[in-house]
């Protein structure tokens, strides 16, 4: 008989080995089972405590604690947390399953596998002999049935755990939260963890300040060209520095008792000026800085006062360089330099009668050119067209005056000049100019005496007047003056003197010319207001015209007059030529400095273009200088020929070093090299015997390798070092002093050619570039001896004219190529000028920062963004 009551332990034990390990298996199959038992009964209670915990990070992700207050935050969590306990409760009444439990599953998952397992091989195991234990049969069937018991438990497995979700979840309702968690988790981004630590945030955000903000700063009067210097706000004192006539703005931007009570309390140095109109979230106080200022401000987080020292702004100084420079045909330079501290506003140049009386016409305003750059160290010329005037001629007092954008003057002192008058080679017409500027400038006291002139060139046509139209010019003249009774009538006849005079000199010339200075006018008044393309196109187009008309005619005339053949060729030979393409060059040019936005070079090619007109016909230099002059150019062109020509040694020399020094060379080098020198030698003046010596050269390299192919380009080397030495020479020779640097050139040449012959390109090469440098430092000296040589001459060519470009580009000389100043700059002090700067792009500037400013003002900003506005403002 079987007894099934062991299953707390193993009783009637065969005491085999078996057995026993069958006994070892079987409780670890039980224990298996029991925690397969025990983790389907916990797996439910776990995900809805799992559930809870993803529902707490669904809403810390999608950020619901980020708009609660931290009492909101606290029972959302204490809900959660009742949640999260309630769902894990029954985890504290979970039974460990028992051992008949564990047997029970254990053949209940051996039956569903194995239908022949249906006896349940695990409690059969535990089975004992509870009768017959003495009869040997029986023992006998018991050790057969432990036997396939061991056998079955061997078989035997533990399943999965099914904790059975689907039949208590049948909605998957699990799922969704999951998803949803994920969903979330993206939504947050990178502040996943703050937005699950801010539902641990319990603490009360800090009070704000006072909704209100306070700006300050000062604005310095445009001319300055200083920037706006920004006021720290932050409570303490501060002294400051700025030009007197500066603005001092505080603006109060916000609503609320803090910023109503905000007071400022200003001393005798700032005059109260008006500011924007007072809205009810901003308020704005301007003051004028015209001393020594302090300014208190009193807010509801403390006081602060500013101290601001009024830096002086000084009157102008003005020196005039030398007196007027009389072009060629009667118009003349003014130069002068002016000082300033932040700049020149306005120029001219004022004539007064040195005897009181009454004229006719206005005594003529010249306005001056303003210097581009006020330290006072640079000339500014203007070039001056009085010619049409009926003061030219008249002996005048005169003084240059300047005024800076403070309406403070600075003048010259007073000195007697005869203002330049265009000169006329005909003496009928030289007569008539004068008649007229006698009528004008005196009408009471010389009007009788032009009438007499007028009459005595009537007494003796043949002599005086033989052309009729002239004779009856004169009559009518003389008539009108002689029934004139209003001041009206006495300007027709001076009018019509001034018409027959240059009708007289220049026949239909003047009226070609006087359009094309009016076209000049035109156009130069259009580039200093910085006029609209379409409108610098359409005058510079008609500029072109006039000139096209303007050498025409000036070409008939001359063709016109006769002239000795020799004297034709040795002015032509002395003459300073400028060809119309030349001219269409630099109207192209100013076109395209307008169009590219350069002002300053534009007014510099039109102040040139009229300089080169007004002495076209009458420019003549000196043979003597001329020829000079030639020849410094010629040697110039031979230096700029010899630097070229060294710098192909150097490259063949180079070349050669790097081939093998063993193997063959191609046949046809000696060809190329003789190629390379002929390109060289063809466009060079002056070099037609060297040439013919460098291709005999060529020639014999064709037969040369190796050392030989060496020694040919030393001997080219020592013809350049000849050339060289004989250019010094003819610069001596010419007045020029010797330049260092062709002295190194011609060291540095010496021993190129002897390790060129000894086969040592490597020194070759190192001299040869030595001898580069030379040669570019050669150049740029004779290149300032020119330039020295021709500033000497200006005084002496004035009269008779001035070389092409010269004019205008004194106070060029000392600026970048971005029109900045390189000498007498200071800028110790770390203030910034544009020199160049116009009021429309200080104006520009001025709205820019003033929108920073209405965005810094606005409390409601956030942090970062007012921090930013902050620095923009520091920075600027």
């Amino acid at each position: 008989m079987i007894d099934r009551d062991g299953f707390g332990g193993k009783t009637g034990t065969t005491g085999t080995d078996t057995g026993q390990a069958a006994a070892a298996r079987l409780d670890r199959l039980v224990a298996q089972a029991r925690v397969a038992s025990l983790w389907e009964q916990a797996w439910p209670v776990i995900w809805r405590g799992l559930g809870v915990v993803l529902l707490f990070l669904v809403l810390s992700w999608a950020g619901l604690w980020l708009d609660l207050a931290p009492l909101w935050r606290q029972i959302g969590l204490g809900v959660l947390a009742l949640l999260l306990v309630g769902a894990l409760l029954p985890l504290a009444h979970l039974a460990r399953p028992d051992r008949r439990v564990a047997l029970a599953r254990l053949d209940r998952e051996a039956a569903a596998r194995d239908p022949a397992l249906r006896h349940g091989p695990a409690s059969a195991a535990q089975d004992s002999l509870a009768v017959g234990a003495a009869d040997p049969g029986s023992r006998t069937l018991w050790a057969l049935h432990q036997r396939r018991a061991a056998q079955a438990v061997a078989s035997l497995k533990v399943g999965l755990p099914r904790p059975g979700m689907t039949r208590r979840d049948p909605y998957a309702l699990r799922a969704g939260i999951v998803v949803a968690a994920v969903a979330s988790l993206f939504v947050a981004g990178p502040e996943w963890r703050e937005r699950i630590g801010a539902a641990f945030d319990w603490h009360a955000p800090a009070s704000p300040g006072p909704n209100f903000r306070v700006d300050g700063w000062i604005d310095p009067p445009l001319y300055t060209r200083l920037p706006p210097l920004l006021i720290a706000m932050d409570g303490s004192d501060q002294h400051l520095r700025a030009p007197i006539n500066a603005q001092l703005i505080v603006r109060i931007a916000g609503q609320g008792r803090a910023a109503a009570n905000t007071t400022l309390t200003p001393n005798a140095g700032l005059t109260p000026i008006p500011g924007q109109e007072e809205r009810p979230d901003l308020r704005e106080e301007r003051y004028r800085i015209v001393g020594p200022a302090e300014l208190v401000i009193v807010t509801p987080a403390g006081r602060q006062k500013l101290t601001v020292e009024a830096i002086p702004d000084r009157p102008p100084e003005v020196t005039a360089i030398g007196g007027p420079e009389v072009n060629g045909r009667g118009t003349f330079n003014l130069t002068y330099r002016a000082k300033d501290d932040y700049g020149i506003s306005s120029a001219e140049g004022v004539i007064e009668p040195l005897k009181a009386g009454r004229a006719l016409a206005p005594i003529p305003r010249i306005n001056l050119a303003l210097p581009a750059d006020a330290t006072g160290e640079t000339d500014t010329k203007t070039l001056v067209d009085l010619t049409d005037s009926p003061w030219s001629g008249a002996r005048v007092r005169y003084q240059i005056v300047v005024k800076d954008e403070a309406g403070q003057e600075g003048r010259t002192a007073p000195a007697e000049i005869t203002l330049p008058a265009r000169p006329f080679r005909e003496p009928l017409a030289r007569a008539l100019a004068e008649d007229r500027r006698r009528l004008v400038t005196a009408p009471d006291t010389d009007r009788l005496w032009v009438q007499g002139a007028l009459d005595a060139l009537l007494v003796a046509p043949d002599m005086f007047t033989p052309q009729p139209p002239v004779f009856l010019g004169l009559k009518t003249a003389a008539e009108r003056l002689r029934r004139a009774r209003s001041d009206a009538d006495l300007i027709e006849v001076a009018d019509l003197l001034w018409e027959m005079a240059l009708k007289i000199e220049d026949g239909d010339l003047s009226d070609a010319e006087k359009q094309l200075r009016q076209a000049q006018d035109r156009l130069k008044e259009a580039i200093e207001r910085n006029a609209p393309d379409d409108e610098v196109k359409r005058l510079t187009q008609d500029l072109k015209q006039a000139l096209d008309k303007f050498l025409s005619q000036m070409a008939e005339k001359q063709n016109r007059q006769p002239r000795d053949p020799g004297e034709k060729t040795q002015s032509s030979q002395q003459s300073k030529t400028v060809t119309p393409e030349d001219l269409d060059k630099m109207i192209q040019d100013m076109a395209e400095a307008m169009k590219r936005g350069d002002t300053a070079e534009a007014q510099r090619l039109m102040e040139q273009l009229r300089n080169i007109l007004e002495n076209l016909q009458t420019a003549q230099k000196g043979g003597k200088s001329d020829q000079a002059s030639r020849e410094m150019q010629k040697q110039m062109r031979d230096l700029d020929a010899m630097a070229q020509e060294q710098q192909g040694l150097r490259d063949e020399t180079f070349k050669d070093g790097q081939e093998p020094q063993s193997g063959q060379r191609p046949s046809n080098r000696g060809q190329q090299q003789q190629d390379q020198r002929g390109q060289q030698g063809q466009p060079r003046q002056g070099q037609g015997k060297q040439d013919q010596g460098h291709q005999g050269q060529g020639q014999q390299g064709q037969k040369q390798q190796g050392q030989g192919e060496q020694g040919n380009v030393g001997d080219r080397q020592q013809a350049l070092r000849q050339r060289l030495e004989d250019l010094e020479q003819r610069m001596k020779e010419n007045g020029m002093r010797g330049e260092q640097g062709l002295s190194d050139a011609e060291d540095a040449m010496r021993e190129a050619e002897n390790a060129l012959k000894q086969g040592d390109a490597d020194e070759a090469v190192d001299a040869q570039g030595r001898a580069l440098e030379g040669l570019k430092k050669g150049a740029d000296g004779m290149a300032q001896q020119m330039q020295e040589m021709a500033e000497g001459q200006g005084e002496g060519q004035q009269e008779g004219g001035q070389q092409p470009g010269q004019q205008g580009q004194a106070g060029a000389r000392d600026d970048d190529p971005l029109g900045r100043p390189t000498k007498g700059r200071d800028m110790s002090d770390g203030r910034v000028r544009v020199p160049t700067a116009d009021e429309s792009a200080v104006q520009r500037a001025r709205r820019i920062m003033e929108e920073l400013r209405r965005k810094l003002g606005d409390p409601t900003r956030p942090r970062e963004e007012l921090d930013y506005f902050e620095r923009l403002l520091r920075r600027n």
